[in-house]
């Protein structure tokens, strides 16, 4: 009798200790569930949409009806993965001009990305065209001086012709025509080349602070 006994507090005891290993055996499971990486994650095998009539609907694929009236998307065992809201026409169109903005600037991003790879090779770049433009700027400046001092022997000549009574030589005439010209081009033209510094500069300084956001 007392064996008996014995054996079914045993029997027992050993029914308890199983159902405490599968208990921690799911806390297991859970936890690494938890932990794993996105990669890990089940996958979507099924897509699920109600109806206007509430009649579930499911397929392995996305259908429009999937997208009109919203879904669910499902693993293997047919748990919820994700929810995805139903198509609002109206609030797509209004977000149309800042999708189209989004799709720009991705676009310009990668032509950036392309052209100057990161923002030390962009600073390069503007420090080569800011030197070349430079260049320009001293030699045309110097080639300014140039024509002011000979415009200065030209007038100290017409005065003299003036102070003694003589007419202006024709081709003195000329020189001095000339010379007013190429000055007011040459001025124009250095003015042309401080915009361009500056516009370049600014220019640069844009997708430089751009491509170190992207950084």
């Amino acid at each position: 009798m007392l064996s008996q006994f014995r054996k079914k507090l045993t029997f027992i005891e050993d029914q308890s200790m199983s159902k405490k290993i599968i208990f921690i055996a799911c806390l297991l499971s859970k936890m690494a569930f938890a932990a794993a990486p996105a990669s890990q994650q089940p996958k979507s095998a099924w897509y699920r949409y109600y109806d206007s009539k509430g009649v579930a609907n499911i397929s392995t694929s996305v259908t429009p009806n999937h997208i009109r009236y919203g879904y669910e998307a499902l693993d293997q065992n047919m748990q919820v993965i994700k929810r995805n809201k139903p198509y609002n026409a109206e609030a797509d169109i209004k977000q149309a001009p800042q999708r189209a903005a989004q799709a720009q600037q991705i676009a310009n991003d990668s032509k950036l990305k392309r052209a100057y790879g990161n923002s030390s090779t962009a600073l390069l770049k503007k420090k080569d065209a800011l030197t070349q433009i430079n260049k320009q700027l001293v030699f045309q400046q110097e080639q300014l001086k140039q024509l002011q001092n000979d415009r200065i022997v030209f007038v100290r000549q017409e005065r003299e012709h003036f102070r003694k009574g003589e007419t202006v030589p024709a081709q003195l005439k000329t020189m001095l025509t000339n010379n007013q010209k190429n000055i007011v081009i040459k001025k124009e033209y250095i003015q042309s080349l401080q915009t361009s510094y500056r516009n370049t500069a600014a220019e640069y300084d844009r997708i430089i602070s751009r491509l170190k956001a992207m950084e």
